[in-house]
């Protein structure tokens, strides 16, 4: 395939416009045609990227000039896009997290592979070169064997009455979205199951801690990982700034990072900062990455098309499956299980 006809299924999840923007520049992606059930945001996208607006969800799934779809409505209508997308033999870029539910999980796991086609959960964290890097020097030992990791992924957007008043509102609409802790920290969950792989246990606390607009504004899971490592997530949606992301405790030396979530990218920062450095057991000095800081938390979820279009067309099979969305779904879940009934909880 040498080129990739897009159609997109809503525009509730803004992520979607930042990979539309991101398409345009590529010479191998058509973007077709959007359908979204609120018709002023469709068309307004539609005009934006050089769509066309549909007023059906099955008239872009049912097109045979359309060869992949976006999905990014809310949360929770996941399933039933994804459904409909792969029974129509259409691959698949869904939006993070994969489902609200397990049993949701569970129905996109069986018609993707019932059906066949390419599907990938869009977690641009794993596309983050810093990332990429970590996960290089723990996958060779670079600090011995690790003992703790603490992983901050934080947004401030509770700070701003904008985003659960207007269209973004549905993201604290609790049958949509579940809450905020599970909306973001769903990155970090699957960052450290990619990291570190699958998580056995799980204890939590989430809640609104400064806000009342949303069901949960703050929460820290402590996770144990069957590979042994325990690790820290700490979530929040009011983080106004911040600039140590990741803390890697092994028991040879420690790996940190900075500038690796969105208050710490937009934040001030020294010239010439670096984003990643190591220390060994007998170093004189930090050794340092010469790696990109992103000049915007954007620039990160802009990278996420790239290498679904590569894996559409054949040329690599980087993606992320739904069986691995349903692990930080899990993941998440869990942690609110054990924050409402105050106990650890085995995944």
């Amino acid at each position: 395939m040498d080129r990739v006809r897009i159609g997109v299924l809503s525009h509730a999840h803004g992520h979607s416009n930042a990979y539309c923007r991101k398409m345009l520049e590529f010479d191998d992606v058509e973007l077709v045609a959007c359908w979204d059930d609120n018709e002023e945001r469709g068309q307004e996208a539609a005009s934006s990227f050089g769509m066309e607006f549909r007023d059906e969800s099955e008239a872009i799934t049912a097109d045979p000039n359309i060869d992949a779809v976006i999905v990014a409505t809310e949360t929770n209508r996941h399933a039933d896009l994804v459904e409909q997308a792969a029974e129509a033999g259409k691959a698949i870029l869904c939006q993070k997290p994969l489902a609200t539910t397990l049993d949701d999980c569970d129905r996109i796991i069986e018609v993707v592979h019932r059906t066949g086609v390419k599907f990938s959960v869009a977690f641009q964290m794993r596309q983050d070169p810093v990332n990429r890097k970590i996960k290089e020097l723990v996958d060779n030992n670079a600090v011995g064997e690790i003992a703790v990791v603490r992983r901050r992924h934080c947004i401030g957007v509770l700070n701003n009455e904008g985003f659960f008043t207007g269209p973004t509102r549905w993201h604290v609409d609790p049958v949509a979205n579940v809450g905020m802790f599970f909306d973001d920290a769903i990155h970090a969950a699957d960052w450290f199951y990619w990291t570190f792989g699958p998580a056995k246990r799980v204890m939590a606390e989430i809640d609104n801690f400064v806000t009342n607009v949303s069901p949960d504004d703050n929460g820290i899971a402590l996770y144990r990982f069957e590979s042994g490592v325990l690790g820290t997530l700490f979530n929040g949606s009011t983080t106004v700034a911040g600039v140590n992301t990741t803390e890697i405790y092994g028991a040879e030396g420690t790996i940190v990072q900075d500038y690796g979530d969105a208050p710490s990218t937009s934040a001030p920062r020294p010239p010439g900062a670096s984003p990643l450095r190591m220390i060994r057991q007998g170093d004189t000095e930090w050794q340092e990455f010469d790696l990109p800081i992103p000049a915007t938390q954007g620039e990160r979820i802009a990278a996420v098309p790239r290498p679904f279009i590569d894996y559409v067309r054949g040329l690599n099979d980087e993606h992320v499956s739904a069986e691995e969305g349903r692990k930080s779904v899990e993941m998440v879940l869990g942690a609110y299980r054990s924050a409402r009934e105050g106990r650890r909880i085995a995944l």
